[in-house]
């Protein structure tokens, strides 16, 4: 029986125990990519973290509706309410259509997910496809009298709105530090304080993406979109948001004043973020210097990375890192969790080569402590620690060394890859089943097995030279009583 499940609630700033709105059934909204450019592995380490927790809440039996959105509107530069959208510009370098920027690089998000081995949402709304429903929305909160109209732009009132809720409540501040925090209106005196933001925005002359609302052509500020689709999909109040730490302060924040102003209720129980990248210690930013993309990182041509690492050795490496810590990128970091991933893909290889026996001198519940790990805020980090414990084992057990019952073996089977490629959602590159591979695996077992011939044989120096030879090439051989174990190094 696994144990209940406990999520840090960035809410309440403590962990709770995860009860859902409606049983076995769960509401799940993520933050997706502004596909203007490339997605970045701030992104991907974020949609990384949530498909692990999609899948763990798969695992429990939940049905789960993930709606992870796409922003393709509404995204000013600084992500505030004034300077160039971020559409538009980068249309104007490309030269394109501000939609074939949108579709470029949304493919582009998509086939990065896809390498990383991540579940596609159930639902991913468009902020363009929800133009309608954003409109009604705004329409609501200004009849409940929290939002004003100005020359076509329509603002949420953030003092009023305070009045009844905490505006702070998020990042646990008071009002008065964050309007400190901010700076004059200056040419925006227009805004009745200097919190207030746009829920929708007034069309210049130039403006490309812009659609007719009450208030005149516009187009709708970048935090009204996610609380019009969490809404549509999920309720006005559902069980679950995330994004990355970088949303909180700001987008996350008018998240929940636009919703509760709306709907008067709190519109998410249990918010979820997770931490920033470094390199090297640093934090990773464009500013910096220090930045790469997903392809950089795996085809090596970086000034930062004295190599390529595979996209499945990436995501290993995100997730021995719980989703709440600091992730530090460092090419020493990286190589660990190459050589880690590998152990963890020829320890499930292993447990095919394991004989059963007639009693068992390990204990397969042992392995659980993974399944408790996950449920203790997706301690991914744990999790991993507890595979490492059985990778000792499972060598152990294929040499003979320890014994294990068909039961045992099978539920240990189950387990293990339950956890690695279901839960983890790591594959084994290795062994993807491609013609390449496939025939690599072959030849290599015949070289082996015609060493064990010339062994056989007391032709010794065949069989040196065959050893010799296959381990210059990168291949790690372990003979056992009953043949071999080999690995590519």
């Amino acid at each position: 029986m696994e144990s209940p499940l406990f999520i840090y609630n960035t809410l309440t700033r403590k962990k709770e125990e995860f009860k859902p709105i409606n049983p076995k059934h769960v509401g799940l909204y993520v933050c997706g990519p502004t596909v203007y450019s490339n997605v970045h592995l701030g992104n991907c380490r974020t949609f990384i973290s949530f498909d692990l927790i999609y899948r763990y809440l798969l695992h429990l039996g939940y049905k789960v509706r993930y709606v992870r959105n796409i922003t393709d509107a509404g995204h000013l530069e600084g992500d505030r309410d004034e300077g160039d959208d971020k559409f538009a510009k980068k249309a104007k370098l490309e030269q394109l259509e501000p939609m074939e920027i949108v579709h470029k690089y949304t493919l582009g998000f998509h086939e990065v997910m896809r390498t990383f081995n991540t579940l596609s949402p159930s639902i991913e709304p468009t902020a363009t496809g929800h133009i309608v429903e954003q409109i009604e929305m705004i329409k609501q909160i200004i009849e409940k009298g929290y939002a004003y109209e100005i020359g076509g732009t329509v603002y949420f009132d953030v003092e009023k709105y305070n009045k009844e809720y905490s505006y702070g409540q998020l990042t646990n501040r008071k009002l008065e530090e964050l309007i400190e925090g901010t700076r004059e209106l200056g040419g925006q005196d227009e805004k009745h304080g200097r919190l207030d933001f746009a829920l929708w925005i007034a069309a210049k002359p130039e403006t490309l993406m812009k659609w007719p609302s009450p208030w005149g052509w516009g187009f709708p500020g970048w935090h009204i979109e996610c609380s019009a689709m969490g809404r549509k999909y999920l309720g006005d109040t559902f069980d679950i948001h995330g994004g990355g730490m970088d949303l909180q302060a700001t987008h996350h924040t008018n998240e929940i004043a636009q919703s509760q102003a709306c709907n008067h209720k709190a519109p998410v129980n249990y918010w979820i973020h997770t931490n920033m990248l470094t390199v090297n210690g640093v934090r990773m930013s464009k500013t910096a210097g220090n930045g790469f993309l997903p392809n950089e990182l795996f085809t090596g041509n970086h000034p930062l990375l004295e190599k390529g690492y595979s996209p499945m050795a990436v995501r290993f490496f995100m997730l021995q890192c719980h989703y709440r810590s600091t992730l530090d990128f460092s090419n020493e970091a990286l190589q660990a969790s190459e050589k880690g991933l590998q152990r963890l893909m020829t320890a499930n290889r292993f447990i095919d080569r394991i004989k059963p026996a007639d009693k068992s001198t390990v204990d397969v519940k042992d392995l659980n402590r993974s399944f408790d790990a996950l449920s203790d805020d997706f301690n991914s980090s744990i999790a991993i620690a507890v595979l490492f414990d059985w990778v000792r084992n499972i060598n152990l057990l294929a040499e003979s060394k320890e014994s294990i019952t068909a039961d045992d073996l099978n539920t240990l089977r189950n387990t293990f890859r339950t956890i690695t490629f279901d839960i983890l959602g790591l594959k084994d590159e290795q062994n993807e089943g491609s013609k390449q591979g496939e025939l690599t695996g072959k030849l290599i077992d015949m070289l082996l097995n015609m060493r064990l011939d010339a062994k056989a044989n007391k032709d010794f120096a065949t069989s040196d030279k065959i050893r010799n030879q296959i381990t210059e090439m990168g291949v790690t051989v372990r003979d056992r009583k009953d043949g071999f174990d080999w690995e590519i190094s």
